[in-house]
């Protein structure tokens, strides 16, 4: 088996958003229990995330942003907004959050595995560059992305969690050198993540959005990785391929409406990491509400990683959104192959 490094860190169970709210530190338990529990646990090397260095998270987020959240905790936490509260360990757990993805950067780079993963919390894609929401802080798979770019290596982002990664949009929508591709159900939160945002400026393509319907299953997506996002991927010639992880497309998860299962999200992964070379693959922790099929899943990714079978469900199929993959195989194979994107007025 190659190998599978986990970076986390206690600090990271103890960002607490409030009583109730989905996003507690259960999820984080249920993953790692999955982990742990798989037949692929003697595979997999545990890591203690350090905190990002300042400088790194500034690299995407204003220093106001940072300061402000410091601020917050100091006194003991609050609400940024409806959806997004802190407590006094929340800018610490930040911090380690951001850091996981960067200290496993350099950890692959030494060869010390074949893949790594952010299992961490609070989660990122929902951060834009200069607002936190969505139950996110600091955006983690955009600090690494960018780490990444700014030393010359072109990065691809799929985001196959349920809702839109409008945060990695933002930050990368007019970077050339950032491919960010997001599977998501829509028309739903974050309301963004439409097919015809496609990047602006020098950006203009690396921008993917699969837009699909409630009820969206494994099949589809399946579709769409071979007709859409092997071949845009190929184009854009990527170093580094990062996965923003998220398991609330379950078809299980309070939150959503999707169609998939545990064992979908091994197949998407086991399809997805080929585009990118051992040693520049990394996976990062986002939604999923539903600690069964958190667990499930992750020991099913972690499986699919690791070269073993783990298939805790059956495959979905039959549900609705071809015509939604057709859609967007339209705008970025067809037209998007000569550089003729739609344009929004």
């Amino acid at each position: 088996m190659s190998g599978l490094l986990v970076s986390t860190h206690d600090l990271c169970w103890m960002h607490d958003p409030g009583p109730g709210h989905p996003e507690s530190s259960l999820r984080l338990t249920a993953v790692r229990d999955g982990l742990q529990g798989s037949s692929v646990a003697d595979g997999i090397t545990w890591i203690e995330a350090p905190p990002a260095d300042r400088e790194r998270i500034e690299a995407v987020h204003p220093a106001y942003l940072i300061d402000q959240l410091r601020a917050l905790s100091d006194v003991g936490g609050g609400a940024i907004d409806p959806d997004t509260t802190v407590s006094a360990e929340s800018a610490d757990a930040a911090a380690r959050a951001a850091g996981a993805g960067l200290d496993l950067i350099d950890r692959l780079e030494r060869g010390e595995g074949d893949v790594g993963w952010s299992m961490v919390r609070p989660p990122g894609h929902h951060a834009t560059a200069g607002r936190q929401m969505g139950f996110c802080l600091y955006n983690n798979v955009a600090v690494a992305a960018r780490s990444l770019a700014d030393r010359g290596e072109r990065v691809v982002i799929v985001d196959i969690d349920a809702h839109h990664g409008n945060g990695t949009q933002d930050i990368f929508y007019a970077d050339p050198d950032v491919l960010f591709v997001s599977f998501h159900q829509f028309p739903w939160y974050p309301f963004t993540g439409r097919p015809d945002e496609v990047g602006e400026g020098d950006g203009v393509g690396s921008t993917v959005n699969v837009a699909l319907p409630a009820g969206a299953t494994g099949d589809v997506y399946r579709r769409a990785v071979d007709e859409i996002v092997q071949p845009v991927v190929q184009r854009f010639g990527p170093t580094w391929l990062l996965i923003s992880t998220g398991f609330d497309g379950h078809r299980a998860d309070p939150l959503t409406d999707l169609g998939l299962t545990s064992t979908d999200y091994a197949d998407l992964v086991t399809a997805l990491l080929p585009l990118a070379p051992a040693g520049r693959r990394l996976l990062f922790l986002e939604g999923g509400y539903d600690l069964r099929a958190l667990a499930d899943s992750a020991a099913a990714v972690a499986g699919a990683v690791l070269s073993e079978d783990i298939r805790p469900e059956d495959t979905s199929s039959g549900g609705p959104g071809d015509e939604h993959v057709e859609l967007a195989r339209q705008i970025h194979v067809e037209r998007g192959a000569d550089g003729e994107y739609p344009r929004i007025d």
